[in-house]
């Protein structure tokens, strides 16, 4: 019997950029080695990674090879259709997904199914999500996790599960996973609604987790209540890292107080850093690795280094030193710098 403590907690890893164009590989390779020192996995080539915001396929691809290929702890990888250009039918949109599935699976990390802006866009109604996710769920060689990304963090992905109703949705989206529970790994939510996760989290088939992708009360989600709780897979979890661990042993230890102490600095902190625009998060979550020292430059594919002012970066370092997850006078020294810079 497992221990009613544990966890699985995966961080949804940011890449570091040599420039707005390519990665750098050696500093982004570091980055999930930080994070697997301190007990947590990676979850790779996901939105935290720029998936469909300057990361295309070719590099996300090259990412999850190199990633995998280097894996000290668990590693999952994002499976979308991101490759397709122009107008796809239902039948291009599941040939796309079976062929990242395919890179993922070859490089040994777990999928994880995203949403796809394509399907979104040509599904008529939920027996078209039924059936792309019923043939890629035949093709899987090991339980894989189904990711639902809300509107907040992509609009391409409105209506998705096929229904604009979230009631409505979350009864499509359940159908497909009661249908094949022993192919799915867990479900991973990033809806920002904590009373529609624990509703859904009592919904699912004995044996299927849910890992919270609420970086708004992922503390309260992660905890549980009498009737189970959320694991993670969280964008937070990538700044956040060393203080989330040690709330993870104190919860594992059974010190629910403990965890709750440590992790409570950490919520204004991620509810700044995912404030809308919410797609954005990443610019926060890059800034706070530069003053942390993980990379040598603030720096963002595409240039999204520039879509946060700089009243919403101070605040995130006033925020970050206040949670612990910066040494403030690293910190400050980065920050009077890129200020200077300017």
């Amino acid at each position: 019997m497992s221990d009613p403590h544990e966890r699985v907690v995966f961080a949804a890893a940011h890449v570091v950029a040599a420039d707005e164009r390519t990665v750098d590989w050696d500093a982004t390779l570091a980055f999930r080695h930080h994070l697997w020192s301190h007990g947590l996995g990676v979850a790779e080539a996901m939105d935290t990674a720029q998936r469909g915001m300057g990361l295309d396929w070719p590099a996300a691809a090259e990412l999850i090879r190199r990633s995998a290929a280097e894996k000290a702890g668990r590693i999952c990888a994002g499976v979308a259709t991101d490759h397709l250009t122009g107008e796809a039918s239902l039948d291009d949109v599941l040939k796309a997904y079976l062929r990242q599935l395919e890179v993922v699976q070859e490089a040994g990390a777990q999928p994880v199914l995203m949403c796809s802006r394509q399907l979104a866009a040509c599904a008529r109604g939920p027996e078209d999500y039924a059936k792309v996710y019923d043939t890629l769920l035949d093709n899987v060689s090991e339980p894989v996790v189904l990711h639902w990304l809300g509107t907040a963090f992509d609009p391409a992905l409105a209506g998705y599960w096929g229904a604009d109703d979230v009631p409505q949705a979350t009864r499509n989206f359940l159908e497909i996973i009661h249908s094949r529970p022993d192919k799915v790994d867990g479900v991973k939510v990033s809806l920002l609604d904590a009373g529609h996760e624990i509703g859904l989290r009592r919904a699912l088939p004995a044996g299927v987790r849910c890992y919270t992708g609420d970086d708004f009360n992922y503390p309260e989600l992660i905890a549980g209540d009498e009737h189970g709780h959320s694991d993670a897979l969280l964008g937070i979890f990538d700044p956040i890292a060393p203080v989330a661990a040690r709330a993870l042993r104190a919860l594992a230890a059974g010190d629910t107080d403990g965890f709750h102490r440590i992790m409570a600095p950490t919520v204004p902190l991620s509810r700044h850093l995912f404030s809308a625009p919410t797609y954005y998060y990443k610019t926060g979550v890059v800034f706070l690795a530069w003053l942390a020292g993980h990379q040598e430059r603030f720096l963002l594919l595409d240039g999204l280094q520039t879509a946060r002012s700089a009243e919403h970066l101070a605040e995130a370092k006033r925020l970050a030193v206040a949670a612990g997850v910066v040494e403030p006078e690293l910190a400050e020294r980065r920050w009077q710098q890129w200020l200077a810079s300017r």
